[in-house]
This record gives C-alpha cells, structure tokens and sequence, in this order.
C-alpha cells in the first residue's frame, strides 16, 4: 500500500507494526475501504482502524489522535468520522464479502448492544429496554448484526434503537429495530440465505417470525416458553387440543429426548451434552395462509427440570434439520456472546459519544472493520482471496 500512515515518533505504536494483527488491519482496510473515493480518506480510514486496535482505554477520537497524531490528527479524524458524508453501507457489504471468500457464512446472529450513559449529548441516549437482561436502563441500545462460521465470528452490521424524537417521528419498537437491521443487511451484502439466529422471548414472535417468511430469509429463533403453539404431528401427544404453550408442547414429548455433544464456545475444547427434543409445530396465525410447519426445538442442561432453551424455525426445506444439527447451529449465538463480552471494550464499539447518528454509524463500521483484523489475525484465516 502506497503512503502508509506511520505513527509519529514518541506516540507509540499502534496495532504495532509488523505484528499479524497490524498485517490483517493493512489487507483488510486495503480490500473493505475501495468505497472511499479519495486517497487521504482511505489513509484517515487505516488509521482510525489501527488506532482502535492500539489505543488503551476508551476508545474517543480524541484518545485516538494522541495515540497516533496529536492535536492536528485529532480534528482530520473527528471530520473523518462525524463531518464528512461517506456511505458506511459498501464498507459493511464488503467485509461481509471479504470474510466469505475463504471462511464462508454459516449463520448471521443478531446481539443486542446495551451502551450505558448519562446526560443527552450522544445520539439515541434516553430510558433503553435490554432484552438480554429484560430490564431498564439509560443510555443507547444497538443490534449488532454478525458473521459467523467455522473460524470467524465478528460483526458487520449495526443498528442503534432511536426515540421517537429522534427517529422520524413514528418511533420503532425494538423488534422492528433487530429484524429491520438484519434484512437490510442480508439484502445488501448479496450472499445467498444463510439461517439467521435472534432471541426474541421479549419481542413479538409471530410478527418476528412472520417477516423474515416474507424476506424468504430462513430464521432460527429463541423462543419464550409461553409462545403459543399447534402441534401439527398426528402422532404426537397434544395434536388437535388447539393452541398450548411451547413448554407444555415439550412436556408431552420428553420421551423423545435424545443427548447431543456440542462444543462449548466459553470453554473451547470442552465438550457438552445436553438433551433434545424437536416437534413439528404451526403459529395459530389468525391469518390460515401464514400457519407454515414449524420446528419447536427444546434442550434439556438438566433432564429432572424444564427445558432452559426453546428454539422456533422454519429451516425445514427441503427437508428438517436433525434435533442434533439444529441444537449446534444455535451454539453460534454462544459464540457471539462470549466474543461480544470480551472484545467490544478491545475495539472501543460501545465508545463514541457524539449527536451524530452517521457520524455513530462511521465509527462502529470502522470498529467492525478492527474487530474483524483482530479475529482473523488471532486465527489465522486468510480471507478475501480472489475479492475483485
């Protein structure tokens, strides 16, 4: 890469170069970051990337600049991120394109974001619903959209939760937020359909479900227990009693019950065993066009008690997933949670603070970006091969 930005003398060295990490941020700002027209914006782009990757501590613009530039780098990255007009959206689609080549996609998971702060001077702040934690909080909730496949789990794409005074003027609740973020995603990066993984106990099941069938995107949902349910196998306990819940459904089927190893992604190379059940269910849609087959999908950390996970899917085409093969595709939500815990603070995703809404967009887009660096340079991936 021609006029590589070199860290001013004294300052340290961010994402210190010649380490795998500093290579991975060269190759893959080299290939995500063609959308910027200009040069200088390319160079502004690197550099905020390595300076996320090397800077300690909160990860603000101004933290940024002193690591790799001073007072003058402090104003061309604050324009970079919050006053220029650069589309974040080609970046996403191109990271997205890029992790393919060589580690392709097994399922999107979409991880809620919970972004604590006080006072009103960053975009989106007000009282914020966590859905992890079904509790209230103060600050901005984001949805994360991220990739996921055998070596790769990282994010690239985002969403920030805005009140309605903020938004335009209609409000969006926080399941339209989630399923909004993940379509718009899907549909611009141009992958084929990939299962999408979303927790939706607190958040409307039906509708949710409802909108990635129209999308004709395939979805693997975390489910409450007390979602409503038709059994539709004539065999099975609980077929033609109309609408029962998903926990008593699995209730009537503990007898089907079959142990599945896994692997646990919080303690990699240890493996589990659980038990499964899975039963052919409908939604009772009001609507007889919208009552598809289901899989009602229970898992069992303790056989004497109720189950602790209940999945909803339609990935039943052409034929349905095996209790086994679905239990391990929900273990990518795992994944993403533990990853999410240790490196959002690493790559500063939860750090800018500002009333920028694109200017919030540019700086978790270059966040992902480095969060991405990291990742491959961590496993050893070499992606993007053959990328025009």
């Amino acid at each position: 890469m021609q006029n590589r930005p070199r860290p001013r003398p004294g300052a340290g060295a961010y994402a210190a170069p010649g380490s795998r990490v500093h290579e991975a941020a060269e190759d893959l700002c080299g290939a995500v970051l063609t959308s910027l027209r200009r040069r200088d914006q390319r160079e502004k782009g690197l550099q905020y990337v390595q300076g996320l990757l090397a800077t300690p501590g909160r990860k603000s613009i101004r933290n940024i600049a002193q690591q790799i530039g001073g007072a003058a780098t402090d104003q061309s990255l604050h324009h970079f991120i919050a006053g220029s007009t650069w589309d974040w959206r080609p970046i996403r689609t191109a990271l997205s394109q890029y992790l393919e080549q060589s580690c392709p996609l097994t399922a999107w998971v979409v991880q809620p974001m919970a972004i604590p702060k006080g006072g009103e001077h960053s975009v989106g702040v007000g009282r914020q619903y966590d859905p992890q934690r079904a509790q209230m909080f103060r600050g901005q909730q984001a949805f994360g959209i991220w990739f996921t496949s055998a070596d790769v789990v990282t994010p690239v794409g985002w969403r920030l939760h805005l009140p309605e005074e903020e938004g335009d003027g209609f409000g969006e609740t926080y399941e339209e937020c989630a399923v909004t973020g993940i379509l718009e995603a899907a549909r611009q990066v141009g992958l084929p359909p990939r299962p999408v993984l979303l927790d939706i106990q607190n958040i409307g099941t039906r509708s949710t479900m409802n909108r990635f069938a129209d999308a004709r995107l395939p979805v693997l949902a975390r489910v409450s227990p007390d979602a409503r349910l038709l059994v539709t196998d004539p065999a099975l306990p609980g077929h033609g009693a109309g609408a029962v819940t998903a926990s008593e459904v699995l209730q009537k089927v503990r007898t089907l019950r079959t142990p599945v190893k896994w692997a646990d992604p919080i303690h990699p190379g240890r493996p589990r065993t659980t038990l499964v059940a899975a039963v052919r269910v409908m939604m009772p849609d009001p609507a007889p066009a919208r009552r598809r087959h289901l899989t009602l999908l229970g898992e069992w950390t303790d056989g004497h008690r109720a189950p602790s996970q209940l999945w909803l899917t339609d990935l039943t085409q052409p034929a349905p997933l095996t209790p086994a093969a679905l239990l391990r595709l929900t273990k990518h939500m795992g994944r993403v949670s533990a990853t999410s815990a240790r490196s959002a603070q690493e790559v500063g995703l939860r750090d800018f603070a500002g009333r920028s809404l694109s200017g919030w967009h540019r700086h978790v887009t270059m966040a992902s970006v480095a969060h991405a660096a990291r990742c491959l340079s961590e496993t050893g991936v070499s992606a993007g091969q053959g990328l025009a």
